[in-house]
């Protein structure tokens, strides 16, 4: 016999909680609305908006990953904005050999927790400082600030990944360290408030994308290392 699930049900099964590192944001906003509520109430309600938009933007919602060997995963939320076969930035240590980058840019409106796209250890972790453009632009994977990763598989396969800060992006932060080891869709990073996800495969990987497609972290297939299917076409509706 089905369970009744009822409105509240519903509302409650669709909250995420907040991840800790907007604690402190949210702590301070509801402060600032209830010394607003006592001395000028009208401001106070535009305060609790924002304090509201907080916990959105923190959010954290659980995911159910894929475990098949060989799955490569989307480590953001966004839309896949470009698709692109290149040499990969000089500090990811990866060769001159070309390699597809998937980019999903992340608006504010995305969830900011970062995922790890592949199970493994992390051989390679380097920041880089750097500008705060635009990160749909192209220039931004080399011009702006960055944290990246590369992830070694068991089977010897390295996929880089690829934090990069935005035009309003400030603040990337890392979970991780060089030598820890992650499960596939492990969280490992946040970016604040608008950014960008590179993600480099292996040689010969046909991503299993297309641009314009929305990802979601740690569910959304980006490429099969085990799989010779073509790339796939696609067309907006």
């Amino acid at each position: 016999m089905s369970k009744s699930t009822s409105l509240l049900d519903t509302i409650f099964d669709n909250l995420a909680p907040v991840h800790s590192d907007g604690h402190k944001f949210l702590v301070l906003g509801a402060l600032v609305t209830l010394l607003f509520f006592l001395f000028w109430p009208p401001m106070a309600w535009l305060c609790a908006l924002v304090t509201a938009w907080i916990a959105y933007f923190f959010r954290d919602p659980d995911r159910v990953t894929p475990l098949r060997e060989g799955l490569v995963v989307a480590p953001a939320d966004g839309r896949v904005s470009a698709i692109e076969k290149l040499r990969p930035p000089a500090e990811l240590g990866l060769g001159d050999e070309e390699r597809v980058r998937v980019s999903i840019f992340l608006s504010i409106f995305d969830v900011h927790i970062q995922r790890a796209p592949v199970p493994g250890k992390i051989v390679r972790s380097v920041y880089t400082p750097g500008k705060f453009v635009n990160a749909a632009l192209d220039k931004a994977s080399e011009d702006n600030e960055r944290a990246s990763l590369v992830i070694e598989t068991a089977s010897g396969a390295e996929i880089g990944v690829v934090q990069i800060a935005g035009l309003i992006a400030r603040r990337i932060l890392t979970f991780v360290k060089e030598g820890d080891s992650l499960g596939v869709g492990e969280r490992y990073g946040l970016i604040r408030f608008g950014s960008r996800v590179d993600t480099y495969l292996p040689p010969g990987t046909t991503p299993l994308v297309s641009i314009g497609q929305r990802a979601i972290a740690g569910e959304t297939v980006l490429a099969d290392l085990k799989s010779s299917e073509p790339e796939r076409e696609a067309r907006r509706h």
